[in-house]
């Protein structure tokens, strides 16, 4: 089966937002462990450093999930490769 140029940009498209995604999800659990001593000087609720780490990361990790799925949703709708609608 050969791609499409439409296939192609689907991809492209995927590829730069999946991309994008892991960059995030690089920073929000390596970069702030790594910086997390310098960001416990910073106090919201506790210790910044300790609180992305016990419970900011998770939710940074589940937005990211969140704006995949929809994003993708759109994309696919777009492109016209989404599944039927559920009952």
């Amino acid at each position: 089966m050969q791609l499409t140029e439409k296939h192609k940009q689907y991809w492209n498209i995927n590829l730069k937002m999946s991309s994008f995604l892991l960059v995030l999800w690089f920073v929000f659990t390596f970069v702030m462990g790594w910086f997390a001593r310098e960001l416990n000087e910073i106090t919201i609720i506790g210790p910044l450093g300790f609180y992305m780490s016990a419970q900011g990361s998770l939710i940074i990790y589940v937005a990211i999930i969140w704006y995949y799925a929809h994003y993708m949703n759109n994309l696919d709708k777009e492109y016209g490769v989404h599944e039927g609608e559920l009952d």
